[in-house]
């Protein structure tokens, strides 16, 4: 059996340069220094699909012109390459100016919902779950049929939602179409947008790292924002209503969009993301 490829030798194969250095900033993820003293991330994946995705993810978001996401210097079937973020620290006027640079993200949109990026496959990946871009037309439907239901029901097999009390989130997608609020065309979505996944740069800006990108309903993005805390949210909200005004009636809807990544913890993590899910479902059929 051959040795696993480490990050350096990957780093020095898929960019063509020398490497001078490498350290390990998490199981999968190593900073690497190359000559000239540019610092780059290796990020190893053992499913190919999730390199593809998100590369192809990065690559979406940029083309937006918007939002600033590391620059992708190659990948292959293991091994993603992008430049290093140089990190910060949170103030508010970057957070406003974020919330106006993801409104302009959404406004670019997306050939349908659950539509993956240019050149990212259909089976993705949100984090360590397996995520399926699979186009349709009428976010209600596809959001319970795509997002919703696939991990519920992952989750009762795995003994972390009971089977009674899948009924709720039943009930929930089955009313999605009067819970929705108002028809949104596609947005172009991070995806995964949790405060992990928005680095604050020290150049003063923000940037998005680690997409699940797909096209979505933009409330999604910013109810996991809401979810998993972000400095300065209100910040960001209010940058985001001066480009792109929201639906009345975002904050009660606001649950509806935290099934999707709840139920993903509740997958991978266990019985108290299953809790809040139930949670958040009870409570949207009472808003």
């Amino acid at each position: 059996m051959s040795a696993i490829e480490g990050p350096g030798a990957a780093v020095a194969r898929i960019t063509g340069r020398t490497v001078r250095s490498e350290r390990r900033l998490s199981g999968a993820v190593c900073e690497v220094g190359l000559d000239g003293g540019r610092l780059v991330v290796a990020k190893r994946a053992d499913e190919p699909g999730a390199v593809q995705a998100e590369a192809a993810g990065l690559r979406w978001l940029a083309g937006a012109g918007s939002v600033r996401v590391p620059n992708v210097l190659g990948n292959d079937g293991r091994w993603l390459v992008t430049d290093l973020v140089p990190q910060g620290r949170a103030t508010a006027r970057a957070a406003e100016e974020f919330g106006r640079e993801l409104a302009a993200l959404h406004a670019a949109g997306a050939d349908g919902f659950g539509a993956p990026p240019p050149g990212g496959p259909v089976d993705a990946y949100i984090g360590l779950a397996p995520m399926r871009n699979q186009p349709g037309t009428d976010w209600p439907h596809w959001y319970a049929e795509h997002r919703v239901l696939p991990y519920l029901r992952a989750a009762v097999d795995r003994g972390t939602v009971r089977p009674a009390e899948a009924a709720v989130v039943e009930r929930v997608c089955e009313r999605l179409p009067e819970l929705a609020g108002p028809a949104e065309p596609p947005a172009r979505l991070h995806g995964d947008l949790w405060n992990g996944n928005v680095l604050w740069g020290a150049d003063g800006h923000a940037w998005l790292i680690d997409p699940a990108a797909h096209g979505g309903h933009r409330e999604t993005d910013l109810a996991m924002l809401d979810l998993f805390g972000c400095p300065h949210l209100g910040a960001v909200l209010d940058g985001y209503r001066q480009v792109a005004p929201l639906a009345d009636g975002r904050r009660k809807r606001t649950g509806l969009h935290q099934l999707f990544p709840l139920l993903v913890h509740a997958v991978l993590f266990g019985r108290g993301y299953a809790e809040q899910a139930l949670a958040a479902a009870r409570a949207a059929l009472v808003a």
